[in-house]
């Protein structure tokens, strides 16, 4: 089946594609094919509805180096396949070292469609990962909160874990900075507080957080120009 469904990633690949996306994602160890990801999901999809365990073994035991697109799709027919939260989280726990750039944890994350009832499990699950010293473990985390946390009764908490946050690799910062101005977008009162307060915001997390907030459409002038004062120097 893996073998199969590769014979149909080459034929869906794009190469002019496959070049932009490398731009994208500097550093990225796989071969990109190429390939848009509403195709993927498509595939995904019909990979579960054929087996999606046997795809999974599959690629978990061929050895050989996939493609980008194969790790991606490998989580997407995780997050499709319709399990139980428990396994589930089985499932995301064995993925996610393999998440090595962003657009696959991108992707990924707001793929799984996490529900109402399993958000107290799911954060528990996740809380380890912002300790990370891993670059792309840390941002799965906070793409996390910022996909399904950013919520009345999780926001504070939010706020107060992505602030211990201590890892500064560049794609962990972006995301804590992206996260941030969403909030500051959401729950506005609470982000100007924590932005004008005693924070362990790194000085680049810091100063892309505001630039988010102010390149928002939904911050006012006014707030804009208020934020453009409290940069760091």
């Amino acid at each position: 089946m893996f073998l199969e469904v590769r014979k149909e990633l080459l034929k869906k690949s794009e190469k002019n594609l496959g070049e932009f996306s490398k731009k994208l994602c500097p550093g990225n160890k796989e071969e990109i094919l190429g390939i848009r990801i509403p195709k993927l999901r498509e595939m995904a999809k019909e990979i579960v509805k054929q087996d999606g365990f046997k795809y999974l073994e599959e690629s978990k035991s061929f050895k050989q180096e996939k493609f980008m697109e194969e790790i991606l799709l490998e989580g997407l027919v995780i997050a499709y396949t319709k399990i139980d939260i428990d396994k589930k989280l089985e499932l995301i726990k064995e993925f996610v070292p393999k998440i090595n750039n962003w657009m696959i944890n991108d992707s990924f994350c707001p793929s799984l469609k996490i529900k109402k009832q399993d958000l107290e499990k799911v954060w528990v699950f996740i809380m380890p990962y912002l300790e990370s010293k891993q670059e792309f473990e840390v941002r799965f985390g906070v793409i996390m909160m910022f996909d399904y946390f950013i919520i009345d009764e999780y926001v504070d908490k939010v706020i107060e874990n992505v602030d211990k946050i201590q890892n500064t690799k560049y794609y962990a910062e972006m995301a804590i900075a992206w996260l941030v101005a969403e909030i500051g977008i959401k729950y506005n009162d609470k982000a100007m507080k924590y932005l004008k307060g005693k924070n362990n915001l790194s000085k680049f997390s810091y100063n892309k957080a505001l630039q988010k907030m102010r390149e928002s459409y939904r911050i006012p002038k006014e707030q804009k120009e208020e934020l453009q004062k409290m940069k760091r120097k």
